[in-house]
C-alpha cells in the first residue's frame, strides 16, 4: 500500500516541455512513474521523446485526462503561470495536483487553494515542495528515487532536504510513502492529512513527522495524533538554533515570541507521546529503536 499515489497512478506533467519539466519527467520515468502525457498550452498535438519514450503533449488538463485517463498531475510551471496551471487542473477535476514550483505569490496560492476547496474534487500537495514518492512504485516531483526502498515507514515533512536525509538514514527499513508538504505560509495537503492517511494505511507501521519553526501546524498535528493516531510517531522540528523574530528559510518559518518556536513544538509533540529527536540522526535512531522492538 501507499498513500495518495501508487504504481497504478497515471501521471501528467504540466510544464513538461520546459527545461525543469523535461529534466524531471525523465527522472520520474526512470523511477518507474507511469507518465501518460504532458500539458503545455499551445503545444498540444506534439509528442516529446523522453529517453526513448514518446510522451504526448496536450493543451489543457481536461484534454489530457480525456485522452489518457490521468489521475495525478505534477506542476513544473514558472511562478507567474502556476496559478493558471493549477486552476486548469482543478477545473478538470484532477484528483491530485503536486505543485513543485517555488516562489508562487502567496495571493495566487490563496486563490487556487480556496478554489480547490470550493470545488471539492482536487487535493493539492505543495506548493514549493519536493513532491511524493512511494519507493519502487511511483515518484511525483524531485525526490531522488535511489536513496531508499519500499518498507513500513510513512514520512511527512515540511522540508525537502530533511525528507531526503530521513529517507537515507532509514533506508535499511524503507518507506511506504514519503510526502514533502512544503513550508510556505499557505499549503494544500497538511501534516494532519498525511497522518490520517498513514494511520489508515495497513502497511504503514510507524510514522516520521518533520516540522519546522513558524506557525502552529505541528501543534495542531500533535492534537490530531492524540485524538486519532495509534501508530508510533517520532518527530523532528528544524530550527532549534534560530534567533527569535527572524524569518528563517521557508516563507512560513516566522516566529513571534514563544509562538512557533522549536521548543514549543517539541513540547506539544512530546505531551502526546511523540518522541522528538534533537537532530535528524537522533530522530532516525528513535524510529530504529521502535522498529527493532
Amino acid at each position: 500500500m501507499a498513500i495518495f499515489v501508487n504504481e497504478n497512478s497515471k501521471v501528467i506533467v504540466q510544464g513538461m516541455t520546459g527545461s525543469e519539466g523535461t529534466k524531471h519527467t525523465k527522472r520520474m520515468l526512470k523511477a518507474g512513474t507511469n507518465i501518460v502525457g504532458g500539458v503545455t498550452p499551445g503545444k498540444g498535438g506534439q509528442s516529446v521523446d523522453m529517453d526513448g519514450k514518446m510522451i504526448p503533449v496536450f493543451n489543457s488538463v481536461s484534454e489530457a485526462m480525456g485522452a489518457t485517463g490521468a489521475n495525478a498531475s505534477v506542476v513544473f510551471v514558472p511562478p507567474k503561470f502556476a496559478k493558471a496551471a493549477v486552476i486548469d487542473a482543478i477545473d478538470a477535476a484532477m484528483p491530485l495536483v503536486v505543485v513543485i514550483t517555488e516562489g508562487i505569490p502567496v495571493h495566487d496560492v490563496a486563490a487556487f487553494y480556496s478554489y480547490s476547496v470550493s470545488k471539492g474534487k482536487t487535493q493539492i500537495l505543495g506548493p514549493n515542495c519536493p513532491g511524493i514518492i512511494s519507493p519502487g512504485k511511483t515518484n511525483l516531483g524531485i525526490i531522488p528515487a535511489d536513496i531508499t526502498g519500499p518498507g513500513q515507514i510513512g514520512l511527512v515533512s515540511k522540508s525537502g532536504t530533511l525528507t531526503y536525509q530521513m529517507m537515507f538514514e532509514l533506508r535499511d527499513f524503507g518507506f511506504t510513502t514519503a510526502v514533502g508538504i512544503g513550508g510556505d505560509p499557505i499549503i494544500g495537503t497538511t501534516h494532519i492529512d498525511c497522518l490520517r492517511a498513514f494511520q489508515d494505511d495497513p502497511e504503514t507501521k510507524a510514522i516520521v513527522m518533520i516540522g519546522e519553526i513558524g506557525g502552529d501546524a505541528e501543534e495542531r498535528a500533535a492534537q490530531f495524533i492524540k485524538e486519532y493516531v495509534t501508530k508510533p510517531v517520532v518527530g523532528y522540528v528544524a530550527g532549534f538554533t534560530a534567533p527569535e523574530g527572524k524569518t528563517m528559510g521557508h516563507a512560513g518559518a516566522i516566529v513571534s515570541g514563544s509562538s512557533g518556536t522549536a521548543a514549543a513544538k517539541k513540547e506539544a509533540l512530546e505531551a502526546v507521546g511523540v518522541a522528538v529527536g534533537k537532530t535528524p540522526s537522533e530522530t532516525a535512531n528513535l524510529m530504529r529503536k521502535i522498529l527493532n522492538g
